[in-house]
């Protein structure tokens, strides 16, 4: 079996590939305490006594909008150190599985985005990303990027699916965003996925590894604003027996609910390039929804 590390342990994607990549290799598992990305020059000495096969990077600075006040914090976790863990898996002889994000588009295309359009990320945490999948391309050939979008999960600190579930327990009226377009993502649906794509690489022969190193997309399936995700969330914790007070949920645009970064307007990511490799379609994002929720239900 491989010897995997994964950095980024703690986090909700982070816990997801934990259980995920358990029956693919042999995992060792570092989290912030372990490995500071605040520290990219630190990383090669902590990666190295490993002697990893994959390193796998669920690690980010993901605060979109403190970003756009700490751009030098945002680059240092998210340019320089997956430029840094790209040099020692270079010298180490170790694939790098990195995860990036939707936001490195602009959101001005009304069809799905595929791996070979164009980034043009507007605010500091997207810039920031798009410059990290960069320095890694330009570092070490035997690399995966994998973009997804939306995401939550059961584990992790916080995201909009527990936010909506504090604030529906709260409130009577809960107004949500209705102009920004995208697909919910299952923390665990990520992890699995990046599974089958070490497992998938783990049969290939050099040349065919070859071809298939680069981007991928993968996120659930299926388009919501995150006005629909809110209702569904509601209406899928109610049916679950999840205590709420919320009665109504009003769609209000963008320039109501105003933030310190740009969000794209419209982020939905094609799954087509992936998909023959994961072997079937992606769950439909209100089926994984309605599994996240279920884990959380008394």
């Amino acid at each position: 079996m491989p010897r995997i590390l994964l950095l980024g342990a703690h986090g909700q994607v982070g816990q997801e590939l934990q259980t995920a990549l358990t029956p693919v290799g042999d995992i060792t598992a570092y989290g912030r305490d372990k490995a500071n990305f605040t520290a990219p020059e630190q990383l090669h000495q902590i990666i190295a006594p490993v002697q990893p096969d994959i390193i796998v990077n669920a690690a980010a600075y993901t605060a979109v909008d403190r970003a756009e006040t700490e751009p030098d914090l945002a680059h240092l976790v998210n340019e320089k150190a997956p430029t840094s863990l790209a040099e020692s898996a270079k010298q180490l002889g170790a694939m790098l599985v990195h995860l990036s994000t939707d936001y490195v588009f602009d959101g001005t295309q009304s069809h799905p985005y595929t791996e070979s359009d164009p980034p043009n990320p507007q605010g500091v945490y997207g810039r920031s990303k798009w410059l990290g999948e960069q320095g890694i391309r330009q570092t070490h050939d035997s690399h995966i990027i994998l973009r997804t979008a939306w995401v939550y999960g059961q584990q992790g600190k916080g995201n909009f699916v527990k936010t909506m579930l504090r604030l529906g327990a709260e409130r009577q009226e809960v107004r949500v965003v209705d102009d920004q377009v995208g697909t919910p993502t299952w923390a665990k649906d990520i992890g699995d996925a990046i599974a089958s794509l070490i497992r998938h690489w783990s049969t290939l022969d050099a040349t065919a590894k070859a071809n298939f190193y680069g981007t991928y997309h993968f996120t659930n399936r299926g388009v919501a604003s995150w006005y629909d995700l809110a209702v569904a969330i509601f209406a899928e914790a109610q049916a679950l027996g999840i205590p709420l007070q919320v009665k109504q949920v009003t769609p209000i645009p963008t320039v109501e609910y105003p933030l310190p970064a740009p969000r794209p307007a419209y982020s939905v990511l094609s799954n087509h390039k992936i998909t023959p490799i994961l072997g079937q379609p992606a769950s439909h994002w209100r089926d994984a929804l309605r599994q996240m929720l279920q884990t959380l239900s008394p």
